[in-house]
Order: structure tokens, then C-alpha cells, then sequence
């Protein structure tokens, strides 16, 4: 049986990460940065200022990831 996840982090099971559509990430390419729900949306746009402020993201990639992440708060639902 499979260990079901009950932490209470944003984390996505391997299964459901595998099953979402390339637009429902921030940066589609590598498939990082989920923002299919609102919760992971808030949470893409602070790991990408984090990146960002470490030195490991470019200010473009922080601008689509911020970009998809607010048009996924602004939608209802």
C-alpha cells in the first residue's frame, strides 16, 4: 500500500505532479514552480523570490513564474 502524504506542506505526490499539464507550472519547460491550485500559486511566487534573491533565477523566469501565479489568484475557484 502506498504511503499516503500527510504533511502539511504544499508538496504534491509524485502521481498527481506527473498528471498535470505543462501550463499549470510556472516555468513549463522544466516543469517547476506549480501553480494549479492557489495555495501553490502564492507559494511559486515566494520560492521564486527566494531563487531569485539567492542567485539561482533569472529575473525573466521570476517574471513568468509571477506572471502564471497571478493569473491563477485572480481567477475564482
Amino acid at each position: 500500500m502506498a504511503k499516503k502524504n500527510t504533511s502539511k506542506t504544499n508538496s504534491i505526490p509524485a502521481k498527481k505532479r506527473r498528471s498535470l499539464k505543462p501550463s499549470q507550472f510556472g516555468l513549463p519547460g522544466s516543469r517547476r514552480y506549480p501553480v494549479d491550485t492557489k495555495a501553490r500559486a502564492r507559494n511559486a511566487k515566494a520560492r521564486a523570490a527566494q531563487q531569485r534573491k539567492a542567485g539561482n533565477l533569472s529575473k525573466s523566469s521570476q517574471s513568468k513564474i509571477n506572471a502564471k501565479a497571478n493569473k491563477r489568484l485572480r481567477r475564482k475557484g
